[in-house]
């Protein structure tokens, strides 16, 4: 006699199977990924950045000759230095990206930080460029040399590089948090600092505007405070790849995070030589902890297991553990 089917169950299996790829889909955009890799989510934000960027930086150029600008054409050289990171963003995404090899047992994630670093060296030389440019224009003024009041192309440059610079930044910096990349969040900094600087440069110029050829000195003082803001930026980024590369250890907050989940297993103590640092976009986590010696090998195998597996649901699928294991020191009488 033929097995009957319950109907009801059958669909209600289907049911709970498009329940689970619903499940799965949410998850992934949540996470920002939705099919898309990191890598090329990655270069998609950074196209964008970039093709934003050689606008901008033609049209402040132009702007800044039509104008007589020479914050408008400082402001266009931060744009260039912002044009040139977009496509050392993509150089380094790419090398970073690859899985780990023989010569390389941590993968390539460092190559990120050092796209960072570069970036902060970039952020520099075009503040140091910006900050003699306009004392050289001061001190001309100063001796008596007159200096040519900006257009109002200039002006209108400004303001509309504000506006898309920010909106830039809004974009890359959200997407670099949800990515967990450094070098992305780094660039949206350039963006911010590309928007700041437009401020500067639109105070400069428009005073120089308005109060006539008597304050046209304004125009490089503003070129000069645009560079100091860059040199800010710049060291804030420098400080953090340089940590990266020097192997600093996570912050403390962190840290402590990491030995309150060891702990939270009972059959768990002492948790010590806890080391942390950063890999680019992922962190690595070594511990030392103590379980009863009388345990089997095979318990206490499992339970650095499910330690692992709790630390990776919280720092990342690709954080990297390594637990060593201990029996816990016999009390002294």
């Amino acid at each position: 006699m033929p097995i009957r089917r319950n109907k009801g169950t059958k669909n209600y299996t289907i049911f709970k199977k498009i329940c689970i790829f619903a499940n799965e889909l949410a998850h992934k955009r949540t996470n920002g990924l939705f099919f898309m890799t990191r890598e090329k989510e990655i270069y998609k934000v950074t196209l964008i950045g970039s093709v934003g960027n050689a606008a901008l930086l033609t049209f402040k150029f132009i702007a800044g000759m039509l104008g007589h600008s020479s914050a408008m054409m400082a402001d266009a050289v931060h744009s260039l230095s912002d044009f040139l990171t977009d496509l050392l963003v993509l150089v380094f995404v790419s090398i970073s990206a690859k899985p780990q090899d023989q010569s390389h047992d941590y993968g390539h994630g460092k190559f990120e930080t050092i796209a960072s670093f570069l970036i902060g060296l970039s952020l520099v030389a075009a503040a140091t460029g910006i900050v003699v440019s306009g004392v050289v224009k001061m001190a001309a003024w100063w001796h008596g040399e007159q200096i040519e009041a900006p257009g109002w192309i200039a002006l209108w440059a400004a303001l509309l590089s504000i506006l898309i610079k920010e909106l830039l930044y809004q974009y890359t910096a959200r997407r670099g948090r949800q990515l967990d990349s450094q070098v992305m969040i780094a660039n949206a900094w350039h963006h911010r600092s590309d928007a700041l600087s437009s401020i500067g440069a639109a105070l400069g110029i428009g005073l120089a505007i308005w109060l006539g050829q008597r304050w046209t000195v304004l125009d490089p003082v503003a070129s000069i405070v645009v560079g100091l803001m860059l040199v800010k930026v710049a060291y804030e980024l420098l400080k953090t790849s340089i940590g990266e590369l020097t192997e600093h250890s996570l912050p403390v907050e962190t840290e402590q995070e990491i030995e309150q989940i060891i702990q939270s297993f009972a059959d768990v103590q002492e948790p010590h030589n806890l080391r942390t640092r950063r890999i680019g976009s992922r962190i690595a986590i070594e511990a030392h902890v103590r379980m009863d010696g009388q345990l089997p090998l095979n318990t206490v195998h499992e339970r650095a297991t499910t330690i692992e597996h709790k630390l990776k649901e919280r720092f990342g699928a690709k954080t990297h553990v390594t637990l060593h294991m201990e029996p816990v020191k016999p009390v002294q009488k």
